[in-house]
């Protein structure tokens, strides 16, 4: 990524080796969290790195000894099915669907799928995947900071609400009281 060089909302975009322009936000847009993991499912990642997704999964087959369990899984027939509500993206006709369930790759899985792709794009998109994954953590981490600020909000504005109404109990409290005059009749 040349510094300083930003796309027209603003975000970093990589322009090395004549590559097209590979926005961050996009790369992170498409990270899914699956069994409490950060990953990014097949096709994405081989349209990243411009390769098909079939040839994506037979270079990982060609070489299942680098992808142990933390680097990529198969999503499960549930998985796919919740995936497949949520995004509503079945095209109608007979062919349309994938006979396979797809693979999800975690930060890790993606780079090594660079590797064994052994292309220019691959890998230098590569480095745009990692620093999406980076840029998500940042998002999560900023988000827990704010959580722990409300959270300090909504305790103290219950302390204020309790002292706010112990006053007004000693305000109406003082109102009842008969009043007395100079003489303390």
């Amino acid at each position: 990524m040349i510094a300083g060089v930003y796309d027209q909302r603003g975000i970093p975009v990589s322009e090395s080796k004549g590559l097209d322009a590979v926005p961050v936000e996009h790369i992170a847009q498409s990270i899914l969290i699956l069994r409490g993991q950060r990953v990014l499912l097949d096709t994405d990642l081989a349209e990243l790195y411009e390769v098909s997704t079939k040839r994506l999964n037979q270079q990982v087959r060609r070489n299942l000894e680098r992808f142990p369990s933390d680097f990529m899984f198969q999503l499960t027939e549930e998985e796919l099915l919740a995936l497949r509500l949520q995004n509503v993206t079945l095209k109608k006709g007979r062919g349309q669907h994938r006979k396979y369930r797809p693979y999800a790759f975690t930060e890790h899985g993606a780079i090594m799928a660079a590797t064994i792709l052994n292309s220019d794009r691959a890998v230098a998109v590569s480095v745009f995947v990692v620093r999406a994954f980076v840029k998500l953590r940042e998002v999560l981490a900023s988000n827990k900071e704010l959580l722990q600020k409300f959270e300090s909000l909504e305790r103290k504005l219950e302390t204020h609400d309790q002292t706010i109404v112990g006053i007004l109990k000693q305000i109406r409290q003082l109102m009842n009281e008969p009043k007395r005059g100079v003489d303390g009749v």
